[in-house]
């Protein structure tokens, strides 16, 4: 199972492939950060991110999509930012044809290092372990969307976004099958 793991972010957006062929098998595949200017207009912003987005799905295939769900912040601006970019990665995927997962960041924390009130260093220290890498990515951004690729990968990665619910064998190969398709064309 290949999966897109995105931190997003209008000003930073992380993007993170990893293949999970097997359980607890886990290979970098990608990591990068789309970025916009903090001084360029919204849309611009946006677009910007939209098309950093779409590329990774086109260049690496994903056969799912898991994002870092929204949460309150005090910083409003901050806030809208994040949302309307994770509204730009879940339209992207569905356009792809790909599920979606949203976690919450203690969920990504509790996955990766056991903790889910881990900090953002010792995140990026188990994301190292886990990938084999010498050092954890860097920024965070890059980290983070690992993090939540790495998440979806150990909660087995078999929940449909519409549910929350564990997909059937017979859905499972389905889900296969159209991915397999998808990747001949």
């Amino acid at each position: 199972m290949r999966v897109l793991g995105v931190d997003p972010g209008l000003t930073r957006c992380g993007l993170g492939v990893i293949d999970a062929p097997a359980a607890r098998t886990l290979t970098l595949i990608d990591v990068s950060v789309a970025t916009s200017s903090a001084d360029a207009d919204a849309p611009d912003r946006l677009l910007a991110i939209a098309d950093a987005i779409d590329a990774a799905i086109l260049k690496h295939r994903p056969d799912a999509v898991a994002v870092e769900r929204v949460f309150a912040q005090h910083n409003v601006r901050t806030v809208m930012g994040t949302g309307q970019v994770s509204g730009l990665v879940m339209v992207a995927a569905r356009r792809a044809g790909l599920p979606v997962v949203l976690y919450t960041p203690s969920e990504v924390k509790a996955a990766v290092t056991g903790s889910g009130r881990a900090d953002k260093a010792q995140v990026a220290y188990m994301v190292a372990k886990l990938l084999g890498l010498d050092e954890p990515p860097k920024p965070a951004d890059a980290a983070d969307a690992l993090a939540i690729a790495i998440t979806h990968a150990l909660k087995g990665g078999g929940r449909t976004a519409a549910s929350g619910a564990s997909a059937t064998p017979a859905q499972q190969r389905w889900v296969e099958a159209e991915r397999a398709a998808r990747r001949r064309n």
